[in-house]
């Protein structure tokens, strides 16, 4: 049975569901950062997943990067599964820009985290929601 991490539970706003991943909203907006998680239980790395599921994580981390380029301006997307705190499955996509807070170095840590107002999460998941159409279900 498929259970959330608590850590990316603590750290993250679910913002709704995609075919196989749950969409997070990291709590810090200091940069557009989303999260992908497979709806499949003790899996860690991508190779646990089987071949089907692997495609459809490819096409909704894309679909993900490809939508929020446009939308939030990106200089650069970084998407990544990095997995080192946190064992269970996630892609990171997180916009980048050149003016943001940490740029050009990683995200992790390099400034404290500003958090969301509700309005502002209200927002992001209504934008994300005409992004990415009929697969996307908000919670």
């Amino acid at each position: 049975m498929f259970t959330l991490d608590s850590r990316l539970q603590q750290d993250s706003l679910l913002l709704g569901e995609l075919p196989l991943c749950s969409l997070l909203l990291s709590k810090d907006a200091n940069y557009p950062w989303f999260i992908l998680v497979p709806r499949r239980a003790d899996v860690s790395e991508l190779f646990d997943l089987d071949e089907a599921d692997q495609r459809q994580l490819w096409e909704e981390s894309t679909a993900l990067a490809e939508a929020l380029k446009d939308a939030f301006a990106a200089d650069k997307m970084n998407v990544a599964t990095l997995g080192n705190v946190v064992s269970q499955l996630h892609m990171h996509v997180i916009v980048r820009r050149r003016d943001d807070a940490a740029w050009p170095a990683p995200v992790w840590g390099k400034v404290p985290a500003i958090g969301y107002t509700n309005e502002q999460v209200e927002g992001i998941r209504l934008h994300i929601a005409k992004l990415l159409g009929e697969s996307f279900k908000e919670a």
